[in-house]
C-alpha cells in the first residue's frame, strides 16, 4: 500500500451494477403492492409467505435439481450457514410484511421497510466496525427522519407517545430481519455452490421454517379459499416477481458493491411502491408521504457517496 498523502478516489458501479441498483427495488416494490392487494382478497399472510417460498423452489428445482444434487455434500456442511439466512431472509422479512399488510398501505410498507440500509450501517459500524463517514451517518439520520415521518403520519406528538399502527410496527420487524439478511449473507462464509442451488436451498428452508406458523394460521380459522383463482395468481407472481427475480438480483448486487451500498437501493422501493399503488390500488400519496420521500431521497444522495480518501498508514480492520 502507497504511504502517499490521502488521495481522493472514486468507485463506480458500472452499468450492469447501476442496472442492478435500479431493478432491485422495482422487484421488491411489486411485493408490497401484491401483499397489500391479497390483503383486499381476504388471503391468509403467513400461507402467502409460505407458498411463495415453496412454488419459486418448485420452479428453479429443474433447473437446480442437477447443481443441488451435485453439491449436495457442500450444502450439507453449509446448513448452519444457509438455515438462518433462509429464516431471516425469506421468513422474518417477509411474513410480518404480509401481516402489516392488512392494517397499513403499500407505500408505508415500502417507506418504513426503507429504513432496513440504516440498520445495515449501522450493523457493519458497530458489530464489523467497518467505518461510517460523517456524510454517510448525516444521510442515514437525515432518511431515518423521513421514515419516522411516515411512521407517524406527519404527527409529531405521535413520536412522543410511540403511537404507531400495528401493522407498521410488523413492517418494521420485517426490515430489521432484512437488514441481518443483507450483512449476514456478506459476512458469513458460505458453501462455495452456484447462486442457483445457494438460492434453491434457502427458498426450500424459507418454506420450511415457514410451514409450522402456517399450520398454525390455519388453525385460527384462516384457511386459503382454495376455489378463489385470485389466491393461485397471487402466489405464482411473488414466486417468479419478488422471489426469483428480486433476491437473484439483489444477492448479485451485495456481491457486486457490498451489503451497504446494496442495502441503500432500499431507498428507492417507496417510489416505486407509490408509482404502482396509486393506479392498482387507490393509495393516493398523502403529503406526509411526500415529505418522507423528500428527506429519504436526500438521506441517499448523502448516504451514498463513493467518495473516501485512501489514507497513508491506515489501520487494518479488527
Amino acid at each position: 500500500m502507497s504511504h502517499a498523502a490521502a488521495v481522493p478516489a472514486r468507485t463506480g458501479l458500472g452499468l450492469s451494477g447501476t442496472a442492478m441498483l435500479l431493478a432491485a427495488p422495482a422487484l421488491f416494490a411489486s411485493n408490497m403492492v401484491a401483499a397489500r392487494w391479497a390483503h383486499d382478497a381476504a388471503l391468509p399472510p403467513v400461507f402467502l409467505a409460505f407458498g411463495r417460498w415453496l412454488i419459486a423452489f418448485l420452479i428453479l428445482l429443474p433447473l437446480a435439481a442437477p447443481t443441488l444434487l451435485r453439491h449436495r455434500r457442500a450444502l450439507w456442511r453449509g446448513l448452519p450457514t444457509l438455515l438462518p439466512l433462509a429464516v431471516l431472509g425469506m421468513g422474518v422479512a417477509v411474513a410480518p410484511q404480509y401481516i402489516g399488510a392488512q392494517s397499513t398501505s403499500a407505500t408505508n410498507i415500502a417507506l418504513i421497510f426503507s429504513c432496513s440500509p440504516i440498520l445495515v450501517a449501522l450493523l457493519e459500524a458497530v458489530i464489523w466496525r467497518k467505518p461510517l463517514s460523517p456524510l454517510r451517518a448525516a444521510g442515514l439520520a437525515l432518511a431515518l427522519g423521513g421514515v419516522l415521518v411516515v411512521l407517524t403520519r406527519g404527527d409529531a406528538w405521535a413520536l412522543a407517545r410511540l403511537a404507531f399502527g400495528q401493522g407498521d410496527l410488523w413492517v418494521l420487524l420485517a426490515a430489521t430481519g432484512w437488514a441481518l439478511y443483507t450483512v449476514l449473507q456478506k459476512r458469513l462464509a458460505q458453501p462455495a455452490v452456484p447462486d442457483g442451488a445457494r438460492l434453491a436451498a434457502m427458498m426450500l428452508g424459507g418454506a420450511i421454517a415457514l410451514a409450522p406458523f402456517a399450520g398454525i394460521e390455519a388453525a385460527t380459522g384462516a384457511t386459503p379459499p382454495w376455489s378463489d383463482p385470485r389466491l393461485a395468481a397471487v402466489l405464482l407472481f411473488l414466486a417468479v416477481v419478488p422471489s426469483l427475480g428480486a433476491y437473484y438480483v439483489y444477492g448479485r448486487l451485495i456481491s457486486r458493491a457490498g451489503p451497504a451500498t446494496a442495502g441503500l437501493s432500499m431507498f428507492l422501493v417507496p417510489v416505486y411502491a407509490a408509482l404502482l399503488a396509486w393506479p392498482l390500488l387507490g393509495e393516493a400519496p398523502q403529503l406526509f408521504h411526500a415529505y418522507g420521500f423528500v428527506m429519504i431521497l436526500l438521506g441517499v444522495k448523502l448516504a451514498s457517496s463513493r467518495v473516501r480518501a485512501t489514507t497513508a498508514g491506515a489501520a487494518a480492520p479488527a
